[in-house]
């Protein structure tokens, strides 16, 4: 509506200045996150994302810096901005930062352009899973591991019992399918800007620079200078954060049925601890 009043009124009383809302995707992709370990979720980023969609402002610009993670919580929020994108008839631009990969790069082909830095990663459009197995250390330490299933079946991939070669081609089959479903998403929204390149779904990734030449993002370029090229050099970004979190909504160190217990704030801390590991591991796969 602001930017229909404005056209109404003589040209030298308009106003030239832009603004564009833009929402930071930054962090691993996972469902669930806690107040010691945020993450990235349909979830946590929902409230963001439509208030961005809800601005008068031409396009909407996407901060995104992650490594991956969940496959459906990357689809989700994915599907999430295609369907305001649409709704509102609304162009996204999509900046990738230090890396935009696996589920990252697939929340990142959900923008109408995707820019990247020459350096920044992208691509990983691929599927893993990965665990320990501890099949001798129970021996080791004299503990006898004792599993009851209702169902052959509801013990697969144990951790502490070796590796079973159906198990395994049963994880397989099913990575395959999500896969192809990555693929197909990737495909459907970058079309025939996609190189023909036997590596391109395998899982590897690439440099924003060989990525261009690769048709995985659409230009080299930062957020704001690219904005202000397009938009006016007087164009303004306009962050849109989540509402307040856990300290600002209960206080410091209270919840609303006050106060956390020691055997909350305990889990809650050792949840973070593995939450933290399986970030760092994702953060590392490109050397980051």
């Amino acid at each position: 509506m602001k930017r229909f009043l404005n056209r109404l009124l003589p040209k030298s009383w308009r106003s030239d200045i832009v603004t564009i809302p833009v929402i930071r995707l930054h962090g691993t992709i996972m469902p669930g996150g806690g107040p010691f370990r945020p993450s990235l979720s349909l979830a946590s980023t929902a409230g963001p994302i439509e208030k961005a969609f809800s601005f008068d402002a031409p396009a909407v610009a996407i901060s995104i810096n992650s490594p991956g993670g969940s496959p459906v919580q990357s689809r989700l929020i994915f599907r999430r901005i295609r369907d305001l994108a649409t709704e509102k008839n609304k162009k996204v631009l999509v900046f990738v930062e230090d890396v935009a990969a696996s589920g990252g790069y697939m929340i990142a082909v959900a923008g109408d352009e995707i820019f990247a830095d020459p350096s920044s990663i992208v691509g990983s459009i691929g599927v893993v899973s990965a665990s320990f197995g501890f099949p001798e250390l129970l021996k080791k330490i004299g503990v006898e591991r004792r599993v009851h299933t209702a169902g052959q079946n509801k013990a697969v991939l144990d951790p502490f019992k070796p590796e079973k070669k159906e198990d395994i081609e049963r994880l397989k089959a099913l990575q395959l399918e999500v896969h192809e479903t990555f693929i197909d998403l990737v495909k459907d929204r970058r079309g025939a800007k996609l190189k023909d390149d036997a590596d391109l779904f395998t899982g590897l990734f690439w440099t924003g620079k060989k990525g261009l030449e690769l048709g995985l993002v659409d230009a080299l370029g930062d957020m704001r200078s690219v904005l202000r090229a397009r938009f006016g050099p007087k164009t303004q970004l306009k962050l849109i954060t989540a509402p307040r979190g856990l300290f600002g909504r209960f206080g410091w160190f209270g919840s609303s049925r006050g106060g956390f217990s020691a055997p909350e704030i305990a889990a809650a801390a050792a949840s973070g601890v593995i939450d933290a590991a399986e970030e760092r591991a994702l953060w590392a796969r490109f050397g980051l």
